[in-house]
């Protein structure tokens, strides 16, 4: 509604924005679960923040359980903590295995690890849960510089893409300093899928259209009789994310398309069926890793043109590349190329394959997936909602693996 001098609201009518600055909000901090579970998610009352003089301050419904690791702050190190999902814990948002002073708890997915032993091939991450920074909501207030010619205004419903600096999203209210890095979300989409869009999704996305660009060269070089084999490592939500889109970008070359998926646990599997039709491998850490690698090119019909790996150990890739034929590729994920691609890349390139990193993607990639989303031509994965005063046990239950698919914490409810 604008007032009668014909301006623009700068704040929505219950809250303007000098009463609000003055004001306290929530704000969920969740840190690194130790061995115990405990102690790791705690509420604080914060300043409401100020409205950016070019941006916006959002009301936060939603936001999507998140990660950012222990580096320098970079656009490439934010991602899902429900879409990077470990190889033992591949329903789950977060890995079972948590490794704090060198202790670790036991693999859900089969072995042992005792106190003080390393579990890296078992995909424990050393890593703390910071604040979301998959975040949907309302436009709460526009900042006193925003030219009246904005597309956004009080009261949209938005999603933020995940700009460098980005701020905390597990809290009541945050800011954005620029309204480029806000995409509108239509009235018919819940926010609580909205929130799962920013980073996981948007990530699978950029992924599987790098890995688009590889299939339809591979298959021009082997002509009209040609067939290319893709391999996804995992079934977390990056993973099931991941499924949607191939299905959806890969649709006029199906027929020419091998689609397979490698998962450790039984409920992966079925997770995995009910993403898509595809073929099913399953990694059963308790096998030989000769057995597993034949195992996947027996189910690949051979070796592998297109490797997808949201794993996030060497084992993971080292299998990857043992499955990938000559001149293949593997992707990863950026977040874990530091650590991972000086490993590989010596045996890699011996092999003529390329391990290739990929970044979360573009604002414009945003949009587009928010209206493949609306339109209904991609759904979502599955996904569960909790009250953001549930967050304890909302941890609790993702570090064992008791939720399927992604967990979300709602803040208010508009929906």
């Amino acid at each position: 509604m604008l007032p009668a001098d014909g301006g623009r609201v700068n704040s929505m009518p219950s809250q303007p924005v000098s009463a609000m600055s003055s004001k306290l909000c929530r704000q969920v901090s969740i840190e690194s679960p130790g061995p115990l579970l405990k102690d790791c998610v705690f509420s604080f009352d914060v300043p409401v923040p100020d409205v950016p003089p070019t941006g916006a301050r959002l009301r936060v419904e939603c936001a999507g359980a998140c990660y950012r690791l222990r580096k320098e702050v970079s656009q490439s190190s934010i991602s899902s903590a429900s879409s990077i999902t470990s190889l033992n814990s591949l329903t789950g948002d977060v890995s079972t295995n948590v490794c704090l002073s060198g202790q670790g708890t036991q693999p859900s997915g089969g072995g042992s690890g005792a106190p003080g032993q390393s579990l890296s091939h078992y995909g424990v991450r050393d890593a703390a849960l910071f604040p979301g920074y998959e975040v949907a909501g309302i436009v709460e207030a526009l900042g006193d510089e925003v030219p009246l010619t904005s597309n956004i205004a009080v009261g949209d419903k938005v999603v933020v893409y995940p700009f460098e600096g980005v701020p905390h999203g597990y809290a009541e209210f945050m800011t954005v300093p620029d309204l480029q890095y806000l995409v509108k979300v239509p009235d018919s989409m819940p926010l609580s899928v909205a929130a799962m869009l920013p980073t996981g999704a948007l990530w699978a996305m950029n992924t599987v259209q790098v890995a688009q660009n590889h299939i339809l060269k591979r298959l021009e070089e082997q002509g009209d009789s040609g067939r290319v084999r893709v391999l996804v490592v995992g079934t977390g939500g990056l993973a099931l994310w991941a499924l949607r889109l191939a299905q959806y970008y890969l649709k006029d070359v199906k027929d020419k398309v091998l689609l397979v998926v490698a998962c450790l646990r039984d409920e992966g599997i079925l997770l995995a069926k009910e993403a898509a039709q595809v073929d099913v491998v399953q990694w059963n850490e308790d096998c030989y890793e000769r057995v597993l690698i034949e195992r996947t090119k027996d189910c690949c019909e051979g070796e592998v043109d297109v490797v997808i790996d949201f794993g996030t150990t060497s084992r993971s890739l080292h299998r990857s590349l043992q499955c990938l034929t000559k001149g293949g590729i593997v992707l990863i994920s950026s977040e874990v190329a530091e650590r991972l691609v000086p490993k590989f890349s010596k045996r890699a390139e011996e092999r003529q394959q390329t391990i290739k990193t990929v970044d979360v993607g573009t604002l414009d990639q945003l949009k587009k997936l928010v209206d493949l989303v609306a339109s209904g031509e991609i759904s979502p994965p599955p996904h569960t909602v909790f009250p953001a005063e549930q967050a304890r046990e909302v941890i609790r239950k993702l570090c064992n693996s008791e939720i399927q698919g992604r967990a979300i914490l709602r803040f208010h409810s508009i929906d």
